[in-house]
């Protein structure tokens, strides 16, 4: 059984019950569902996810003033539930692993992985919120929301960066693509400096996942599982996927520059699609500034093209 399937399951059968039983008055106003870190909340779980932080668990959500009213209660019921449920569990917490499930305020949930208890509206909030974190609170399922406040933060964050900020992340990832993958690997075989060649070849495939997130308007998730999910995107996921597999498995360092070269071109084909670039070049770094132009916030438009 997958944990998202086995914590819906728990909270019906286990916090459904709980909840009407000893917290009445406020059973429907409680949100639930498992979001945040962990390969369950990707759906990416196997056998060997279940050694630590997996289990029988789920996450309820509340406003601040009902919080501030049951939450310790609340915890307090959750930890009395049966640990083990459907053949599965104690779930075992490891050193960096408490807190994943529970009862959370709503805010304090999203502040946890964004940095701020609001939604950002500051196009710098959103810039210096990493990828990887905004995946995290946007992941899982969301079981039930009576009052919608959770699913509200959550569909502002799933609505995607505001457009200047995705346009200079993509700027930045076309200059730092270029400069590792077409750049510098080939340079760094010729010097034979293999340490720096495998570790181009690693920044490369790493900024070019990040940046066919970026096209597909979707957060690039954890390193472990960004490659894996890079598959589902709809644009260039199935084939940058297939092509990055083909890179790390090569012993051939002219195949890999080849592959590097053949990736680079589908990703200009789909800038020009997307109207951000129509700059003639086949070297990636080219099109960043053209892309970083079409900013409309003049200060963010004026930042240095690599940073983002």
């Amino acid at each position: 059984m997958k944990g998202l399937e086995l914590a819906e399951s728990y909270y019906l059968a286990c916090g459904v019950p709980m909840l009407q039983e000893k917290f009445a008055p406020y059973a429907d106003r409680i949100a639930a569902g498992l979001v945040g870190d962990g390969s369950e909340c990707l759906g990416f779980d196997d056998e060997i996810s279940q050694d630590h932080d997996w289990g029988p668990g789920f996450c309820l959500w509340l406003v601040e003033e009902d919080f501030q009213a049951i939450g310790n209660a609340l915890n307090d019921a959750l930890s009395k539930l049966p640990p083990t449920f459907g053949g599965y569990g104690p779930r075992q917490t490891s050193e960096w692993g408490a807190g994943r499930v529970g009862a959370f305020e709503i805010s304090r949930f999203y502040c946890n992985f964004i940095g701020v208890n609001c939604i950002p509206t500051d196009l710098n909030q959103w810039l210096f919120i990493p990828e990887d974190f905004l995946s995290a609170c946007t992941n899982g399922k969301v079981f039930h929301d009576p009052l919608g406040e959770f699913t509200r933060w959550r569909n502002t964050l799933l609505a995607f960066y505001p457009e200047d900020v995705r346009l200079k992340k993509i700027a930045s990832r076309c200059m730092t693509t270029a400069q590792s993958g077409q750049y510098n690997l080939k340079r760094c075989v010729q010097r034979k400096e293999y340490f720096a060649a495998q570790y181009a070849e690693t920044k490369f495939c790493a900024d070019v996942i990040s940046l066919i997130f970026l096209l597909n308007k979707r957060y690039t998730p954890f390193y472990k599982w960004m490659h894996r999910a890079l598959k589902s995107l709809p644009l260039l996921g199935e084939f940058v996927h297939v092509r990055i597999t083909d890179i790390v498995i090569s012993n051939d360092y002219e195949e890999k520059i080849s592959i590097v070269e053949n990736i680079c071109i589908s990703i200009i084909d789909e800038l020009r699609k997307q109207g951000l670039s129509d700059a003639e070049s086949s070297f990636l770094l080219d099109h960043g500034p053209q892309i970083q132009s079409k900013i409309q916030d003049k200060q963010l438009r004026e930042r240095n093209v690599w940073v983002g």
